[in-house]
């Protein structure tokens, strides 16, 4: 596990990132879960056998905007989902606590007087609340806020997308099953991402780690992707099932809050075109 912020300015420095960066405000981290594939465990039984039919643990990862990972989990049996793993994680506990030092509530749109939290961006598998956020569901129609809400999400979420990317195509042990029990995987794992994030954080490693192209970049919203994808998809660090999860009605009213931002004042020139 990594250390996350501890206090309010450290989160909001995060927050500034994303925004300026991926024009998504009140953000402090991008969420998503991989299944590390192992061969199967001794004495495992089906505890680490997942959905998809193959044993495995769970990497579960929070990413700020500059692809470091500022919260893992791992180690995680792998019949669990996204979901169930997260809810079992000390991120999702103090997050429920509210003992994360994540700065309060705020106006995002004037003149309208709902107060915003900073929130976690997340994909269809996890559950729609007051601190994560999740697309709309189906296929809204083109133009629709819905549509626009759901692009920007997606938008913001490639940092998690690319950390994973990046980590899997230099780290080769991520590409194949591991012959590795349970607990040694784990720390296997937790090496590369402190690798990981000790490489992109050094100014003399940075340009070596992640060199110009190997991330994805835009230009007026046009997705280059960056040339990680264009290695094999490792068979080891493998997407987790959707499970779907019921939200309460004030998460519904901030995500509808910052979709109908995306197409007021904080609109950007080409989205409708994405």
């Amino acid at each position: 596990m990594l250390q996350v912020p501890d206090s309010e300015e450290e989160w909001l420095e995060i927050a500034q990132d994303f925004e300026r960066k991926w024009n998504f405000p009140h953000v402090i981290g991008a969420l998503d879960g991989k299944h590390v594939m192992l061969e199967a465990p001794v004495n495992s039984g089906t505890e680490y056998y997942n959905y998809k039919h193959f044993f495995s643990i769970v990497l579960m990862a929070l990413v700020d905007a500059d692809y470091c990972f500022r919260y893992v989990d791992v180690g995680c049996k792998g019949r669990r989902s996204d979901g169930g793993v997260f809810k079992n994680t000390k991120l999702y506990k103090k997050l429920e606590e509210k003992s994360l030092k994540i700065p309060p509530p705020s106006i995002l749109q004037v003149p309208y007087a709902i107060k915003i939290p900073y929130v976690i961006l997340a994909d269809k598998a996890f559950s729609l609340n007051e601190y994560t956020m999740k697309p709309f569901k189906g296929e809204p129609a083109r133009g629709s806020q819905e549509r626009i809400f759901n692009y920007r999400l997606s938008r913001g979420r490639r940092v998690v997308e690319n950390a994973f990317g990046i980590l899997s195509s230099v780290f080769r042990v991520l590409r194949k099953p591991m012959l590795l029990e349970p607990k040694t995987a784990t720390k296997i794992v937790l090496t590369t991402i402190h690798l990981h994030n000790y490489l992109r954080k050094k100014p003399n490693t940075r340009s070596l780690y992640t060199p110009p192209g190997s991330l994805d970049s835009e230009t007026d919203g046009e997705l280059r992707p960056g040339t990680w994808r264009n290695e094999p998809a490792p068979t080891s660090l493998l997407p987790m099932p959707c499970i779907p999860q019921r939200a309460g009605n004030y998460a519904k009213e901030i995500r509808s809050h910052l979709a109908h931002y995306f197409v007021t004042s904080g609109e950007i020139p080409w989205q409708n075109r994405y």
